[in-house]
C-alpha cells in the first residue's frame, strides 16, 4: 500500500473514532502464521489494546504474505455485538480486497467497526484517543 493510501486508512480511522469511546487499528503483517485468527489475537495483546478503558478496541489484522485477514474485538464490544458481526465484516473487505482495492477495503471495514462502536460506545465527555490511529506495519 502506498504512503497516501495508509493515511487514507489512519483518516478513516481517525473519523470512526470521533464519534465513539472505541479504539480501532489496523495492522498489517508479512508474517507467515498457521493461523491467522490466533496471530491476530496476539497482535492485539501486543499492541496494548486489552487496556483500553472500556474493552471495546477491535484490530483489522491483514497478513498481507499470505492473503488472510482477521477481524477482531476485545471482551466489552464482543459482549454488545450480534453473531456473525465479525466475519460479515471481513467478508466485505475481502471482496474489496480480491478487486485489488485494498484502502477501500479497510476503509469499509473501519467504518463498519466505527458505526457499532458508536452504537454501543457513544464518544463521551472526557474521551481521549488512547491508540494511535496510524496502520501499524509488522515484519
Amino acid at each position: 500500500m502506498s504512503p497516501t493510501d495508509l493515511d487514507r486508512v489512519r483518516q478513516a480511522v481517525h473519523l470512526a473514532e470521533s464519534r465513539t469511546s472505541g479504539e480501532i487499528r489496523v495492522h498489517l503483517d508479512d508474517t507467515i502464521v498457521d493461523d491467522v485468527l490466533d496471530h491476530a489475537a496476539f497482535v492485539f495483546e501486543e499492541l496494548g489494546m486489552h487496556r483500553t478503558k472500556h474493552r471495546n478496541a477491535a484490530l483489522i489484522y491483514v497478513s498481507v504474505a499470505e492473503q488472510r485477514a482477521a477481524v477482531i474485538g476485545d471482551a466489552g464490544i464482543h459482549e454488545k455485538l450480534p453473531n456473525g458481526y465479525w466475519n460479515s465484516t471481513l467478508g466485505v473487505m475481502l471482496e474489496q480486497f480480491k478487486a485489488g482495492c485494498y484502502a477501500e477495503g479497510l476503509c469499509l471495514g473501519v467504518e463498519r467497526l466505527g458505526a457499532q462502536l458508536a452504537q454501543h460506545f457513544p464518544r463521551e465527555g472526557d474521551d481521549r484517543n488512547e491508540l494511535t490511529d496510524e496502520v501499524s506495519i509488522g515484519r
